[in-house]
Order: C-alpha cells, then structure tokens, then sequence
C-alpha cells in the first residue's frame, strides 16, 4: 500500500455546502417514510422536491470523474454511502481506530428498516463491508470485497446506538482476512451480527482494467494508485 501523501487543499466553503446539503437531505428522507401528511400536501412537497432534483442536473460530472472533494490518496470520500457526509444514503459512519482494530457508532432510523422495529438485513452487509475495508486499510493493508459472510444472531433494533468492530485476521500476499461484528452498544459482548470478508489488492493489470478511464475533478486522467471506497480512519 502507498502511504497516503498530502491531501489536497480543500475548498472549505464548498465542503460545508456539500455537508449541509447532505444532512438536509437525510432529513427529507426520514421525514418522508414516517410523515402524516395527506395526499395534496405529498403533492405539493414532490413539485419542490423535483425542483430542487431539476436546479441540481443543471452542471453533474460523468460516473469516471472523481468529485471535486474527493482525495482517494487521502481516502476522502464525501460521497460513500457508508461515511460520505454528502450521501443521504449514509448514516454516515465515523471509524476509529481501536479495539485492536477500528470500531464505529452508528443508530440507524427508520430509512433503514426491514422488519418492523429493526434495521434491514442488508444494511449491516453495506455496514460490515465498508468496516471490514477500513480495519484492512488501518492495517496497511487494501483490497477489494472478494468475499464476504454475515451470520446474524438477532435482529438490530431502529433508532439505538449500535457498536461495530473490526480486525485482520490474516494477511497473505495480496489477501487480507478480516472479521467483524455489530453487537449493541449497551451490550457489546452479546454479539448480533458476525462477519468475516476477504479482500484482494487487485494485480496492476485489473486495477488498469477496473480504474483506467478514471479523471480528477478537471477531467485530467488520473486513475488512484490504490483504488478504494474506504474513508479516513480517525483517531480514537
């Protein structure tokens, strides 16, 4: 792995723009699947919403440049939908390092349920995965998701503090071994979910293949060096 160099120098005015932004938008969406509202007031929220959808299209980048905030050197990702605090689709998630690894808190609400009550199933694959990358990257150590299993042992309940933990396991060649688990954080013995993932660094070849049309936020070619999702470790 490259250790992380410089970051780039932050636009701060844009950055708090794109946070705000993301925030207000984790809002709508909460609000939107427990509101009352009735019909013509559903009606009115959608013309503003597709308005404020309509003043954003006006300038979008293609799916091969990087964001104007993003440092993948740095692991700067404001977008992630795990950690990017200008996803509406993440929590988002602050890692740490610790616990012999690194951890994170999360409470998840009712945008991410499943079964009445309790977090979606699938949310604590999208959760572990990204926990998983950064235990390996805390490491030295990157990869892409070659595998990854989940044992669940009891649901996750909505809107309560949650404790997610993980560490490699093994290191061998270009694999990395990493294990995880989410348990309450008012009980974080009693584990819920289990998870054990297996990420690759891929050969020069596939990281060519995979991330060679890939431009900074000028639309320079610039494919990352090690190209990941994950996001900065911060301390504990």
């Amino acid at each position: 792995m490259t250790p992380p160099t410089t970051p780039r120098p932050v636009d701060a005015d844009l950055l708090a723009a794109v946070t705000d932004l993301g925030a207000a938008l984790r809002v709508l969406i909460e609000n939107s699947v427990t509101t009352l509202a009735e019909a013509p007031e559903l009606y009115r929220v959608t013309e503003q919403v597709r308005a404020a959808a309509d003043a954003l299209a006006v300038a979008r980048r293609p799916l091969t440049q990087l964001p104007r905030l993003d440092d993948p050197a740095v692991f700067r990702r404001v977008y992630n939908p795990v950690s990017g605090i200008g996803s509406p689709l993440a929590p988002p998630l602050v890692i740490r390092r610790g616990h012999g690894g690194v951890f994170a808190e999360v409470s998840l609400g009712p945008a991410y349920e499943g079964p009445p009550g309790y977090v979606h199933g699938g949310m604590s694959s999208l959760l572990m995965d990204q926990l998983l990358g950064a235990a390996a990257m805390a490491a030295g150590r990157w990869g892409m998701t070659a595998h990854l299993e989940l044992d669940y042992r009891g649901p996750l309940p909505l809107a309560t503090p949650l404790l997610l933990r993980a560490e490699v396991a093994e290191e061998k060649g270009r694999k990395t071994v990493i294990s995880g688990t989410v348990a309450l954080a008012a009980a974080p013995e009693r584990v819920l979910v289990d998870a054990r993932g297996v990420f690759v660094a891929p050969r020069p070849e596939q990281s060519a293949a995979y991330f060679g049309s890939v431009t900074d936020a000028s639309g320079r070619h610039a494919p990352p060096g090690n190209p990941t999702d994950a996001t900065a470790v911060q301390p504990e």
